[in-house]
């Protein structure tokens, strides 16, 4: 029972990293999409969201965490070139500018006259100010903000189902339409980037509070762990995606960034709804506040070796952040989509193979992971 206590908050952690702004949109469109057949599409969005990033948890976990040496079966180039394309999409290429999008969605709601670059600017000042001199300010708003944002999302998923839900148009979809639907949509959640890069931060606390005799114990306890927060994570994408099936009527139209701020209007109310939003608003920052720090430091001292200073890095992060973001978060997708396809599922077998390799001595890892990437390459052209 006393371990039990040491690893709910490390799972509880755990959920915090994963739960971006992609986490919150994502969700919200399968169900806003799927309608009535919303049950079928939670099933495909739990494999690519959450089930697929805790088997690649699970096996950094053999790994020590280390996403250089889970990388490095493919050969040591081939490591540090994917390590550096999942860095710029979790940065500066992807996941930063659609957290600032978001963030502005939620408030154009609620002040329409706001201007996107003007926001964006904005934002981007305000990440370079909280990241600069690496102040505890992150720290302090992630404590806050993370406990703050899940209440936000409970009380909307609660007056969701105590709310009567607006009469839902049987759409065409079939069940299994709606399964790839969902399945395809979990991919945007970029969860399987997360696993091979906090896996270690993971691993750090857990050692830091548990005295193990065996990797056996310490594999075991990790597994727990994911367990507690993809399991927490899975009951949040489950209740936002069925809540947003109840009224699709309402968000249909709704670009897929201002799903949560329409829908929490509607919920909430003006009143109520600006302070949900304004929470939003801040996580989604705060997230992207991480985010820039993290490949910042990234950049400054694994690619760069150390001989561009951390400032200067930052100010380059910031700016093709803010470039991206002009193209809005459609624009975004538009470019991501194909990247995600393509290359995931490799990663998903590349993922089955380390485990395997480690679990019961499977060597092969190059040719099934270059043939999936060629077919998988193939089928999306053709």
């Amino acid at each position: 029972m006393h371990a039990i206590k040491k690893v709910v908050p490390i799972g509880l952690a755990m959920f915090s990293m994963y739960f971006g702004s992609g986490n919150i949109v994502f969700p919200m469109l399968v169900g806003q999409k799927t309608g009535v057949q919303s049950t079928y599409a939670i099933f495909g969005l739990l494999i690519t969201a959450v089930l697929v990033p805790f088997l690649a948890l699970v096996a950094m976990f053999f790994y020590n965490g280390s996403y250089f040496l889970f990388f490095k079966r493919l050969g040591t180039k081939t490591a540090w070139i994917l390590i550096t394309i999942i860095m710029a999409l979790i940065g500066p290429l992807a996941i930063i500018p659609r957290c600032v999008l978001i963030s502005f969605s939620t408030i154009q709601t609620f002040f329409p006259t706001t201007q996107l670059i003007l926001f964006n600017a904005t934002s981007c000042l305000l990440i370079f100010a909280c990241t600069y001199k690496r102040s505890r300010i992150i720290d302090i708003l992630g404590v806050y903000l993370t406990p703050v944002l899940l209440l936000c999302l409970v009380i909307i998923i609660a007056k969701g189902f105590l709310s009567e839900a607006v009469p839902v148009n049987v759409n065409d979809l079939t069940s299994l339409s709606a399964f790839k639907f969902g399945l395809i949509e979990g991919y945007n959640t970029m969860d399987i980037f997360g696993s091979f890069m906090f896996s270690g931060v993971i691993l750090s606390s857990i050692k830091s509070k548990f005295t193990l005799k065996s990797e056996k114990d310490f594999i075991s306890i990790s597994f727990l762990a994911g367990i507690i927060g993809m399991g927490a994570l899975a009951l949040v994408y489950m209740g936002i995606c069925f809540v947003s099936s109840r009224y699709v009527d309402i968000l249909s139209g709704v670009p897929t960034e201002r799903l949560l701020s329409v829908l929490t209007l509607h919920l909430l109310g003006p009143y109520a709804g600006i302070i949900v939003c304004i929470a939003v608003s801040l996580a989604c920052l705060t997230t992207a506040i991480s985010l820039a720090l993290v490949f910042s430091e990234f950049v400054s001292n694994e690619v760069l070796a150390g001989k561009v200073p951390y400032q200067k890095t930052l100010c380059v992060t910031l700016l093709i952040s803010f470039l991206i973001s002009t193209m809005e978060f459609s624009g975004i997708q538009k470019f991501l989509v194909p990247i995600l396809v393509v290359c995931l599922p490799c990663f998903i077998l590349l993922s089955v193979l380390n485990l395997a390799h480690k679990t019961i001595g499977f060597n092969m890892v190059k040719l099934p992971v270059l043939l999936l990437f060629v077919y998988s390459f193939y089928t999306y052209v053709y």
